[in-house]
């Protein structure tokens, strides 16, 4: 059985599908993120994420 994409209007995490103009900006950057604005705590792009993510890594 071949695999079919996901129907129209879904995401591929699942969640439900929010408007495109309803995307919360980065905190840092105000760049859009893949939040919607309703998302609760901070909101980063996915370069900030990246950038804090190296940031908090352990370097030992």
């Amino acid at each position: 059985m071949r695999d079919q994409p996901p129907p129209a209007g879904t995401s591929p995490t699942d969640l439900p599908p929010f408007p495109r103009g309803a995307v919360a900006e980065c905190v840092l950057c105000q760049k859009p993120t893949e939040y919607p604005e309703s998302h609760k705590g901070i909101t980063l792009c996915p370069v900030c994420e990246w950038q804090e993510a190296q940031r908090t890594a352990c370097s030992g």
